[in-house]
C-alpha cells in the first residue's frame, strides 16, 4: 500500500520527455543557476559517463575537461533545476560506467562515435507529410 502511495506521488513529479541518451554520449545539460535574486541559464558540456538510480531518483554523472583538470557534476534527471539535455554526439561503448576515462589523458580519451543515418522515405510520404505542414495548401483545398 505505502508502495503505491509512493508511485502516485512520484510519478506527478516525473518529466514528461526525457531524451535518449546512454553513457558515453557527448550532452549540453541546460541548468537554472540563481545569484542572488537573478536567474540565468548554464550550460554544462561533457561525456556522460554514468547514469543510475531509478524513477524520480535517477541521476547522470557528466564529466568534462577544464583547464586541463577533470570536472564531473552529478545531475539528478527529474529535478526541477535542469531545464534540458540535448545530445551532441553517441559514442560507442562497451560497459555501463565509464570512470575508466578519469585515468586517460588526452586522445586517449576520445570514443568511437555511433554514425546515425536517416532513413529514406518514400515519395507519396513526403508529399503527405509536406501537405499536413504547410498550412497554405491545406487552406487552399477547403
Amino acid at each position: 500500500m505505502s508502495q503505491e502511495l509512493i508511485a502516485i506521488v512520484e510519478k506527478n513529479c516525473l518529466r514528461s520527455k526525457v531524451p535518449a541518451f546512454h553513457v558515453g554520449d557527448t550532452v549540453d545539460v541546460h541548468t537554472r543557476i540563481r545569484e542572488g535574486a537573478k536567474t540565468r541559464t548554464q550550460i554544462f558540456n561533457g561525456v556522460v559517463i554514468a547514469r543510475s538510480g531509478g524513477g524520480i531518483n535517477e541521476s547522470l554523472t557528466v564529466r568534462r575537461i577544464v583547464n586541463n583538470e577533470g570536472v564531473e557534476r552529478i545531475f539528478m534527471l527529474h529535478s526541477p533545476l535542469v531545464l534540458d539535455i540535448k545530445v551532441n554526439r553517441r559514442g560507442k561503448v562497451r560497459r555501463a560506467k565509464l570512470y575508466f576515462l578519469r585515468d586517460r589523458i588526452g586522445k586517449a580519451r576520445r570514443l568511437r562515435e555511433i554514425r546515425v543515418t536517416k532513413t529514406k522515405t518514400s515519395k507519396a510520404a513526403q508529399a503527405k507529410a509536406g501537405s499536413k505542414s504547410n498550412p497554405e495548401l491545406v487552406g487552399a483545398s477547403s
